[in-house]
């Protein structure tokens, strides 16, 4: 055996295909491309699912199943896991050195999957109800439980539309009931008390418009 007598398996490289060279390698003429359309142009390209215009299938099917974004920041470890270690007092850098959870985590949950035999000091851990349950019958504590962090109230945009509705509705309200209770500029007599502005002589009894001479008799 000589370096330059050294090659690949048979059939482990194959030929690459060369298309346009002939009827007779069965790629010629068209390349394999087919008559006309898009597809036969050069940079005739549709986006990876595209099918004419319908409907793709990666829209068809419905969505399942729920992604947590927090899937790299929490662990969970067993009962049955704690009772391997060798320590009694246990926190998440405990966990961590002996790989039992990974090095990305931030929070670490106990939850009730084999046995606990021993009595165990957590630290800095959080367990399920059964968990915490069986940690206590077998003569453990739990310490420094992390909280959970409470979510900020996040008022919706029709909550919002809502409260100003109302907010507007009390003020329009309390509006009228001020413009109801309003004190009277002043005291106005009643209708037909009204005092008159002068004494005015009867009809017929006036004086003439020219000067002071007496009204003129009326012939018979």
């Amino acid at each position: 055996m000589r370096m330059n007598t050294i090659g690949p398996a048979a059939g482990s490289k194959r030929a690459r295909r060369r298309v346009g060279r002939g009827s007779g390698s069965g790629l010629g003429k068209t390349a394999g491309r087919g008559n006309k359309g898009q597809r036969a142009r050069a940079g005739g390209f549709h986006k990876v699912g595209f099918e004419g215009g319908q409907m793709p299938l990666q829209r068809r099917l419905p969505k399942r199943g729920f992604v947590s974004p927090l899937r790299d920041d929490t662990a969970e470890i067993r009962l049955s896991d704690l009772s391997k270690l060798p320590i009694a007092e246990i926190d998440i850098l405990a966990l961590k050195a002996a790989g039992l959870v990974p090095a990305a985590a931030k929070t670490v949950k106990v939850i009730r999957t084999g046995k606990l035999e021993k009595a165990v000091k957590l630290s800095g851990l959080s367990a399920s109800k059964g968990a915490r349950a069986a940690i206590e019958a077998a003569g453990g504590t739990l310490a420094n439980e992390p909280s959970k962090p409470e979510k900020p109230k996040v008022e919706k945009a029709w909550q919002k539309n809502v409260a100003a509705a109302a907010a507007a509705k009390a003020e329009k309200k309390t509006g009228k009931t001020a413009k109801a209770e309003k004190a009277p500029k002043g005291d106005k007599p009643p209708k037909g008390e009204k005092a008159p502005k002068g004494e005015s002589a009867p009809k017929g009894e006036g004086a003439a418009k020219g000067g002071n001479a007496p009204a003129q008799q009326t012939k018979d």
